[in-house]
């Protein structure tokens, strides 16, 4: 498979939404108030955020529903992501109101009108919304479908660690296309790293779910390749039960380190420190 190849996951929302519908079945009033890493979210909170993004996809994409007063656009990523907040903190204050059995109803519902919406769609037209973190102004079906996943996959994630409970979706059928889908954000996060041109850098994810991924300078950027480590200037392991906590900004270099000391950096130290700052989602 090509580097770039498109990453098909509309056949697994149905699967995973059941494994987080199953976790938030099993969870005690107790559980439900529980922090997360999700900043100042509780598991409340974070499972009410993901009916929120259900109900919004829904109502724009499926619905061509516009909502009132709705940008048009935005002078810069910063302010994108403000916007989102914005809506997230108020969409969470609002239903906070709601008992969990309630979200549990509507996210029933949402989950399976969502794998509708995405079974139906094909990959290769148009999105709806581009993936910024990929430093996409455009961006093809499948990709914004496959970023779904992802937000959807690590919140269920963050979940699971705040109750403390063992989750399926490790598993690799579901989360190497997180880890894949990801990874399309190296030539983004390379763009200012200077380097003479056929320079490589290499990503290996360690464990059931991981692989290797390869970012390559040429003329004018980087761009994600196919290749093999031995030719790399720069190779970067993460462990995969760190990994996912890195590239959604909820771990520091400091902790993972500590807990996970199979994490180097092998080669060229700078040019495999931009991984470890990358941002694989809205932030």
């Amino acid at each position: 498979m090509e580097a770039s190849a498109p990453i098909i996951v509309a056949p697994l929302f149905r699967e995973l939404d059941g494994h987080l519908l199953n976790l938030l079945r099993s969870l005690t009033p107790e559980d439900w108030n529980r922090p997360t890493v999700c900043s100042a979210w509780s598991v409340k909170d974070i499972a009410s955020h993901l009916l929120d993004s259900i109900l919004r996809r829904l109502s724009i994409q499926r619905d061509g529903y516009i909502p009132p007063q709705s940008p048009r656009g935005f002078d810069s990523y910063e302010e994108l992501v403000a916007f989102l907040n914005r809506l997230n903190a108020e969409w969470t204050s609002a239903t906070a109101r709601l008992s969990p059995a309630v979200l549990i109803g509507l996210m029933e519902k949402a989950t399976a009108e969502l794998a509708d919406l995405f079974e139906s769609a094909d990959p290769l037209a148009p999105a709806l919304f581009s993936v910024a973190w990929a430093g996409e102004s455009e961006s093809l079906m499948w990709f914004d479908i496959a970023r779904e996943f992802t937000e959807r996959w690590h919140h269920q994630r963050q979940i699971a660690d705040a109750v403390d409970r063992p989750t399926p979706i490790d598993k690799r059928h579901l989360y190497h296309p997180v880890l894949d889908t990801f990874m399309r954000a190296l030539p983004h996060s390379y763009r200012d790293v200077r380097a003479p041109k056929g320079t490589l850098v290499a990503v290996r994810v360690v464990g059931e779910s991981g692989g290797d991924w390869f970012v390559r300078r040429e003329q004018q950027a980087w761009r994600l390749v196919d290749e093999s480590v031995e030719n790399a200037a720069s190779v970067v392991t993460l462990d995969q039960a760190i990994a996912w906590k890195f590239l959604t900004k909820r771990t520091d270099r400091a902790t993972a380190l500590a807990r996970f000391p199979t994490i180097r950096i092998d080669g060229e130290t700078s040019y495999g420190e931009p991984v470890l700052e990358m941002v694989s989602v809205m932030a």
